[in-house]
């Protein structure tokens, strides 16, 4: 579980960074510039990515504990709600006006989703790792930004494009999942060659 382990300390602590140490990135900022600084933490992230993958699939998991059934429904839903609000985190939607941080909250909820899912030890070191990290940073960027300004509501048809382009991307991950994770995410559904 190194790579496991490595990946998530990169991915995180990259996205840790900005807030953590403001004064260690403006003076990188103010070195290579804010394009520089992004490409770096940019590639960082990617990297924690690639070690996520590579980790988890190349970990052998201990059985904790299990869920029960009923749950999963519940999880199943949560995972749903939450990939909706990591395209709406790229999108203009009526649902900014409510959540201030919508990929970070879809993370709390796909994080917690997978811990009712799945009870080895490899998805209690990734998702639980992953959703105290999103409860971290959740206030560490409000600290940083300050108070905010809700954005205006799109149109209709805005809102609807975003809902369509949310369940192509939901179909998506549905089918490489098995190649990220090694099982697929719905039983018999058709997966990644």
């Amino acid at each position: 579980m190194v790579l496991l382990f490595a990946g998530i300390v990169l991915f995180t602590g990259t996205h840790l960074f900005l807030g953590l140490a403001p004064a260690r990135a403006n003076a990188i900022k103010q070195n290579i510039g804010d394009n520089g600084l992004k490409a770096i933490l940019g590639v960082l992230s990617i990297a924690g990515l690639a070690l996520l993958v590579l980790g988890w699939r190349s970990s052998e998991p201990t059985w904790l504990y299990a869920t029960p059934a009923p749950l999963h429904g519940v999880a199943m839903a949560l995972i749903v709600v939450a990939l909706y609000l990591f395209v709406v985190s790229n999108r203009p939607s009526a649902v900014k006006r409510l959540i201030r941080h919508p990929q970070l909250t879809g993370v709390v909820l796909w994080a917690a989703a997978h811990l009712l899912l799945n009870g080895d030890s490899r998805s209690l070191l990734l998702f639980g790792s992953m959703l105290v990290w999103a409860l971290l940073e959740i206030p560490i960027i409000n600290r940083r930004e300050g108070p905010r300004e809700k954005p205006t509501a799109p149109g209709l048809g805005t809102e609807l494009f975003t809902v369509v382009f949310a369940l192509l991307f939901i179909a998506f991950l549905a089918y490489i999942h098995p190649w990220l994770a090694g099982v697929p995410a719905i039983a018999g559904l058709p997966s990644w060659p």
